[in-house]
């Protein structure tokens, strides 16, 4: 409807000659009622909606981060003719650095990444092995009865440089000086700490105390830095320097390796030069499965994707968009496939270069009915087994896509805040426990071995209907699958856009047995009564927390050669577009 200005009623009374005191008080009454229509006629056509914030949608590239600091990083490079691989290794680079408890170069990687050229996914591991001298008995000699979840006997060779390398080698246009450049930077010139790093910081800082280079390293004057506050890190910006000099050798090969092997011993620890210097991850074939009408990617094991494409056929067995979003009937069904997917996942799943994973099996649409019949739509499940197969934490992720419509899936982790909480002296970056994932029993695919991989929690995504292609991630340690399969949900069953999507209340089941789970209070007030009735044991939580994970996602449309970018309000960060090139 177009709106009609028209002069206040009081300034139009002023102009009216002068007239019988009732034809002027009608005049005055009209005119106020031609406003009000035309107010009401603009507010028919406003946008009455739940989502916060819009998507941000471009021409040219967009890099979707958990620091806007970092997106502007990646945007960067591509302003300067990098694409969404180089984009997202100097924004992966920078994250390390502003996030230091989340991710960094002590921690793993891994990578979805699509060639626009080709047409083609690409799977990327860069996830660490196990020393070669940490063995369950060595552990068990030393008095542990678990696989410990912090210090050096929970590190494993750090596998993020030797993922950027390879990312840069196949895919990258730039050198590591270029996409490396901000970073050190950054870290020598110093940054203000933001409001969840900030949070994130202070409740680790007694943790930091235990290690005399980490409490040097990351508490300037013995605190953690408060919001606001100029942190720098110049350990860290040479430590970078020295990559980007010399490449992935430099970590693997060089000073940096020694440095951690020395910490190590002085610890007590196994690392040892040869398990950094015969390290390399490798890249895989994701593997997907179809819902309603997308095909969804994760990568194969030792990650935790399969769980995600598992519970997605789960669900696609229920009528999700007749029961609607976030009802307690939809809720009660993912929750439920939740359960069965990640029992599954604990049983079946490990390494697969030291056993036979019944990767198929678990991936099958018959094996996923057979599950879903075991949902009972009114009652709650609090002792889920895996099911029967025939014979045979804290993270960062990040997404890119370029004018090119390249794009990259990345996620990257220490797996818990400051990791094991060692840092070797004068590197700057703290040793993450990705270690602390292994178990003990022997009878596990998921046990301990030198030179292993352990079960992993973090995942890239990716998914494709027609001529749309999506890169997400939604980090948060266990969280991460199931965040996964309601963000593939929301837009498949409940047709919202990428940044709607992220911003959904959500649900996160952590823990592996019982019926609690924890939901977000922006769900409708009649599920909470429904879903308690059901059996299952509610914890609420305000607003937008960060115990369900903070994700990013980017989109193309090929169709019609358009971006989209999406950033969880769950975190600090933004999806910051590229300004269109001065020399077009």
């Amino acid at each position: 409807m177009r709106t009609i200005i028209n002069p206040s009623p009081i300034l139009r009374a002023r102009l009216l000659p002068p007239a019988p005191r009732l034809r002027r008080a009608l005049l005055v009454l009209l005119s106020a009622v031609i406003v009000v229509t035309s107010y009401l006629g603009s507010e028919a056509i406003a946008q009455d909606r739940s989502q916060g914030r819009s998507m941000v949608i471009s021409r040219n590239g967009i890099v979707a981060a958990e620091s806007p600091l970092a997106a502007q990083a990646g945007v960067q490079i591509l302003e300067r003719g990098g694409n969404a691989v180089d984009a997202a290794v100097a924004a992966n680079a920078l994250m390390g650095l502003v996030a230091p408890m989340s991710n960094g170069i002590g921690g793993d990687l891994f990578a979805i990444v699509y060639d626009a050229k080709s047409g083609k996914l690409y799977g990327l591991n860069a996830s660490g092995w196990a020393p070669a001298g940490l063995t369950i008995e060595f552990l068990k000699n030393q008095g542990f009865q678990s696989m410990p979840q912090q210090g050096i006997q929970s590190v494993t060779v750090p596998g993020a440089v030797d993922g950027w390398q390879k990312l840069e080698d196949r895919f990258g246009k730039k050198k590591f000086s270029e996409v490396l450049a901000p970073a050190i930077r950054t870290a020598e010139q110093g940054f203000p700490v933001t409001e969840w790093t900030a949070a994130l910081w202070g409740a680790n800082a007694d943790f930091l105390r235990g290690n005399e280079a980490a409490a040097r390293t990351y508490l300037p004057d013995n605190k953690a830095p408060a919001v606001g506050q100029i942190f720098r890190n110049p350990d860290l910006a040479r430590s970078l320097r020295l990559i980007a000099q010399g490449g992935r050798d430099a970590f693997y090969k060089g000073e940096l390796a020694k440095s951690v092997v020395e910490t190590s011993r002085r610890h007590g620890g196994t690392l040892a030069e040869k398990d950094f210097a015969e390290f390399s991850g490798e890249w895989v074939e994701p593997i997907s499965t179809t819902y309603r009408g997308w095909t969804v990617y994760e990568l194969p094991p030792n990650g935790q994707g399969l769980a995600a494409l598992e519970m997605l056929n789960i669900m696609e067995t229920f009528p999700l968009d007749k029961t609607g979003l976030n009802s307690a009937a939809t809720l009660h069904a993912m929750i439920e496939a939740k359960k069965l997917a990640y029992a599954d996942l604990l049983r079946y799943i490990g390494d697969p270069k030291f056993s036979t994973l019944p990767v198929g099996q678990l991936l099958s649409k018959d094996f996923a009915a057979t599950r879903a019949k075991q949902i009972d739509p009114n009652k709650a499940n609090c002792n889920v087994g895996p099911g029967t197969l025939l014979p045979g934490s804290s993270t960062i992720y990040l997404s890119a896509v370029d004018r090119d419509g390249n794009m990259v899936s990345l996620i990257q982790s220490n797996f818990a805040d400051f990791g094991s909480g060692v840092v070797a002296d004068g590197t700057g970056f703290v040793l993450h426990d990705r270690g602390a994932l292994f178990t003990l029993d022997s009878s596990s695919p998921n046990a301990l071995a030198p030179r292993k991989r352990p079960l992993h929690t973090i995942i890239p995504a990716f998914m494709e209907k027609g001529n749309v292609r999506i890169a997400f991630g939604i980090m948060g340690g266990w969280n991460q699958s199931q965040a996964h399969a309601q963000y593939v949900s929301h837009i498949a069953d409940f047709n919202q856009n990428i940044q709607a999507a992220m911003e959904t209340a959500r649900f996160t089941k952590l823990s592996f047995q019982g019926c609690d789970v924890a939901l977000e209070n922006r769900v409708p007030g009649n599920v909470k009564p429904e879903l308690e009735a059901k059996g299952h044991v509610l914890q609420m939580h305000n607003g937008f927390s960060n115990r369900f994970g903070g994700g990013q996602a980017v989109m193309r449309d090929f169709g019609t050669g358009v971006n989209y970018g999406a950033s969880d309000p769950r975190k600090d960060g933004a999806a910051v577009p590229e300004l269109p090139s001065a020399n077009p």
